[in-house]
């Protein structure tokens, strides 16, 4: 599973408590997405940087799922420099790229790679289990824990069956082509896909209920919040809030 590419290992992060984790990447992300300035949204990057160190993560995997969450940034360098008013820095066939849209597009790059790095490095280092029942010690609503975990289990046996129905399709001659034969099939095999998950989850809720299902999922393996699991997530949050001030009295300098 994609997800769990990094969940298996023995760094310091690997063995810390998903919930304190939860919280931890929470809050650094949301002060991370409140910077304003160059400079301390690339003191948030290495401070994810610092995580990923610490987690020891296999670097070429790291650097192919940073590289394909940088692929749609890449679009923003193409059209944000040339479409936000400001001083103009360069100007080639009718199109100025302005030093406000430059900044603009490198602060969200900042931001976005600091996110995604504290995500990948607090985060992927759990196992979808273990991130579901954080939520649930986190006193996220029961319902929208289980939802999580339910939409994990389920959307690869969605995809399995979408493989299915596709190779039944063009066992049958079907070619994809830019016609409406193509837009029917294709029309009809999400139909299909969406019918049998239907069926899927009646079977399943009945399975559920039979062998008594309460709405809880016991584990064999109970991860407990440690001391240092709390400190070290505290430190992250501080961090996070750290930025944000000074990010804050920076503006107010400015003004």
């Amino acid at each position: 599973m994609s997800f769990e590419t990094f969940a298996e290992g023995t760094s310091p992060l690997h063995t810390m408590d998903a919930a304190a984790k939860l919280a931890a990447v929470t809050l650094f992300s949301i002060c991370t997405a409140l910077l304003s300035s160059l400079e301390t949204a690339s003191l948030a990057l290495g401070v994810s940087a610092v995580l990923l160190a610490l987690a020891r993560l296999p670097f070429k995997k790291l650097c192919k799922r940073l590289l394909f969450i940088n692929a749609f940034i890449a679009f923003l360098w193409l059209t944000l420099p040339i479409s936000t008013s400001g001083t103009p820095i360069y100007s080639l066939g009718g199109f100025t790229v302005t030093q406000e849209g430059v900044d603009l597009t490198l602060l969200i790059t900042l931001k976005s790679n600091a996110i995604i790095s504290a995500f990948i490095a607090l985060l992927a280092t759990s196992n979808v289990t273990d991130i579901g029942a954080g939520f649930e010690r986190l006193h996220v609503p029961k319902k929208l824990s289980l939802l999580f975990l339910f939409t994990w289990r389920y959307i690869h046996v969605i995809q399995e069956e979408y493989k299915r129905l596709a190779t039944a399709a063009a066992l049958r001659g079907f070619v994809a082509g830019t016609n409406s034969h193509t837009y029917k099939t294709y029309a009809n095999l999400i139909a299909m896909v969406l019918v049998k998950s239907h069926d899927r989850a009646e079977r399943v809720s009945n399975a559920m209920k039979l062998r008594g299902f309460n709405g809880t999922f016991h584990t064999l393996h109970q991860q407990q919040c440690r001391l240092a699991d709390t400190i070290f997530a505290s430190c992250i949050g501080l961090l996070g809030a750290a930025l944000l001030a000074a990010d804050y009295f920076q503006i107010m300098e400015l003004l």
